[in-house]
């Protein structure tokens, strides 16, 4: 809790330093929609990190992803959007990929339970971050959802103590995460979806275990397994069914 909170704090210092005014045109309304937003990821971060005192990285790894599947009901309870076959087909190639790309085992318990929690409050947070995320700047936007994760993780983190980091080594770990997989990436995850579906972008964000697993092989050291191979196969088949069924939405121009 003490790295998610100094890697939350330092994005939005460094957010707020590039664009001292980016709050300037904000909404009360927005204000509060981002804050919530913020709320929910800021929870699934804190059940995803206890929950991993009690499992394992590959099974909650595993777990977290399943926002894939909880997305799309999410959709359904929330906005009462439909599930189609090929969405449902393409959740289902995702889950399988997912399984063999991070599962090894699995025994279900608090760990495990925790950590669902956390894969549900992601599927209601990409839900939300794609009904509203069209409707405001999408730099304020990220800014106030990652302000809010950081208020949430150094009041968790609080009771003990914040610790910073002992050394430059996990000072650059805290700088790359906090600009790089904090800023950047939520800066592009909320302008993206303001162009594609919730479900749509939760299937592609399962390629994550995918890079990590090329990353592992390419700079890791690790084996290329057909495990690795067949589960990120089942990944790409699912995104390209995602992408088929967007591109078919597209109006063709006439000559």
């Amino acid at each position: 809790m003490d790295f998610l909170a100094i890697r939350f704090a330092v994005a939005s210092v460094v957010m707020i330093a590039l664009r001292p005014t980016c709050l300037r045109g904000m909404t009360l309304v927005g204000l509060w929609r981002a804050v919530c937003l913020g709320a929910v990821l800021g929870l699934g971060y804190i059940t995803q990190t206890f929950g991993l005192r009690y499992t394992s990285a590959t099974v909650s790894g595993f777990i977290t992803g399943m926002f894939v599947v909880f997305t799309p009901v999410m959709s359904w309870i929330i906005l009462r959007q439909k599930i189609n076959r090929n969405t449902l087909l393409a959740v289902a190639l995702a889950t399988v990929g997912l399984a063999l790309l991070s599962l090894h085992g699995w025994s279900v318990g608090v760990g495990e339970l925790l950590t669902l929690g956390c894969a549900i409050f992601y599927a209601v947070h990409i839900v939300g971050l794609g009904e509203w995320s069209s409707k405001y700047e999408p730099y304020g936007f990220s800014l106030l959802q990652i302000a809010t994760v950081a208020v949430i993780a150094l009041v968790t983190a609080s009771p003990g103590g914040i610790r910073m980091p002992p050394d430059a080594w996990i000072w650059g770990i805290v700088g790359i995460t906090a600009t790089l997989a904090t800023a950047i990436a939520f800066l592009v995850q909320t302008w993206t979806q303001s162009l594609v579906s919730p479900t749509s972008a939760a299937i592609v964000m399962t390629m994550e275990p995918v890079f990590a697993g090329l990353f592992g092989v390419f700079f890791g050291g690790n084996r290329l397994t057909l495990r690795i191979i067949l589960g990120a196969v089942c990944v790409l088949i699912a995104m390209f069914i995602v992408t088929l069924k967007s591109s078919s939405k597209v109006p063709r121009l006439e000559s």
